[in-house]
């Protein structure tokens, strides 16, 4: 997650398809998005919407169409990531200081989702969603322009939902683009939305 706030953020995708293993999970999908926007990014249980997440940040090829993105980008998803023996702040410190992120930063992000109390237990003693806002810490403390939650808001309290939002909305309000996946709305004024109507359980060709 490196720095890149120079230019505006953007995403384009234009009827991209995207390959799973052998399945086609997503085909013909186009989305844009632009500083300030927040996108609210809808679907069933495997429509896509985590692979879509993880074909913009890296992690999967774009099978075909065309696909543009302009700025950092920080994902945040169901995979930990945190050594479970460490204490909670140097385990999400090992990430941040890798990703160029100053210790200043990290301590904003760990209060801002009210974790600073626990920043010296050990990650296996948190509850599940500690571990959450854990793992949210470092997309918060990150310099990335562009923000993917893939289900931010499991194992949240309604406090802690608010805490998140507020700072997606900062964020946003900064320049910065969030796209949230979740089954749940966001409280705070969403741009536009995206449907992903049902999975595709087509086999690759």
């Amino acid at each position: 997650m490196p720095d890149s706030q120079a230019a505006s953020p953007t995403i384009i995708l234009d009827r991209v398809a995207i390959i799973r293993g052998s399945r086609l999970i997503l085909r013909n999908f186009s989305l844009e998005a632009e500083s300030g926007e927040l996108i609210w990014v809808r679907g069933a249980n495997g429509s896509g919407k985590s692979t879509l997440f993880r074909a913009l940040s890296g992690l999967l090829p774009i099978a075909s169409g065309t696909a543009e993105t302009r700025g950092a980008i920080a994902l945040c998803d169901d995979n930990l990531a945190l050594d479970l023996d460490q204490p909670l702040e140097k385990a999400i410190g090992f990430w941040t200081t890798l990703d160029g992120i100053s210790p200043q930063r990290l301590s904003v992000a760990m209060e801002t989702l009210d974790l600073g109390s626990l920043a010296g237990l050990p990650v296996r003693l948190l509850s599940a969603g500690q571990k959450k806002r854990g793992a949210l810490v470092r997309l918060l403390a990150s310099n990335a322009s562009i923000w993917l939650l893939d289900e931010p808001y499991n194992g949240l309290d309604q406090a802690n939902v608010a805490r998140l939002d507020a700072a997606i909305s900062r964020h946003c309000e900064a320049g910065g683009i969030a796209l949230v996946a979740s089954h749940i709305a966001p409280t705070v004024n969403v741009s536009s939305s995206v449907v992903i109507d049902r999975p595709l359980v087509e086999a690759a060709e």
